[in-house]
């Protein structure tokens, strides 16, 4: 259970990192606004981090079905594959320029030129949800590998993600960016003891 609860920790970072980033964003909206915001972040954030390693774990339940020796290997693999990723990206300028410019585009459609009207941008937040739920989707390959039932190891993926992304956006709101990457790094670390964990003592 508690590989689980760390996997979830893990995978919830680059929500949680971009939640700080809407909140950061949004420091001169309405209290309303950011309600409203910080819901949003926790449905679309949660949703898309708990359904995409259901999808990674049933693709896997297939795969690792016909690779049973090298499971662990894989899995492990995988897992390291996607902490090193999210050290990258916590760590290179360009890809965290991209995330903000993405976030900067949510921003953007969130008032009118009155700076009366907020609204949510639902595709962009959308967009966003899946974008940080890929790797979610890779790890749940490596759900098989854990002695849990995978419903509900996607749904503790869900709720972590969710909570994280709730709090994400009143982080961001009240302490601005700077524990962006710090989050990413955070996750890419627990991912990659994981990863070591499946691949030497499963």
């Amino acid at each position: 259970m508690i590989e689980v609860i760390l996997l979830a920790i893990a995978l919830a970072m680059d929500a949680f990192a971009v939640a700080i980033g809407l909140g950061a964003k949004s420091q001169k909206h309405s209290r309303p606004y950011i309600l409203r915001l910080a819901f949003y972040a926790a449905l679309y954030f949660g949703v898309a981090q708990g359904v995409m390693p259901l999808i990674g774990y049933l693709l896997g339940a297939v795969m690792l079905g016909w690779l049973a020796s090298a499971a662990p290997w894989i899995g492990g693999i995988i897992l390291l594959a996607l902490g090193g990723k999210m050290l990258y990206e916590a760590l290179s300028a360009d890809v965290q320029e991209t995330i903000d410019e993405a976030i900067q585009s949510f921003d953007s459609g969130a008032v009118n030129a009155n700076n009366r009207q907020e609204y949510i941008n639902h595709r962009t937040m959308l967009t966003l949800a899946i974008a940080t739920s890929i790797d979610a989707m890779a790890a749940g390959f490596t759900l098989n590998l854990l002695a849990i039932n995978a419903w509900l190891a996607c749904l503790i993926i869900a709720i972590a993600t969710a909570g994280f992304g709730l709090f994400g956006v009143y982080l961001g709101k009240h302490s601005g960016t700077w524990l962006e990457d710090k989050a990413e790094i955070l996750g890419g670390v627990v991912l990659i003891a994981i990863g070591m964990k499946v691949m030497f003592f499963s």
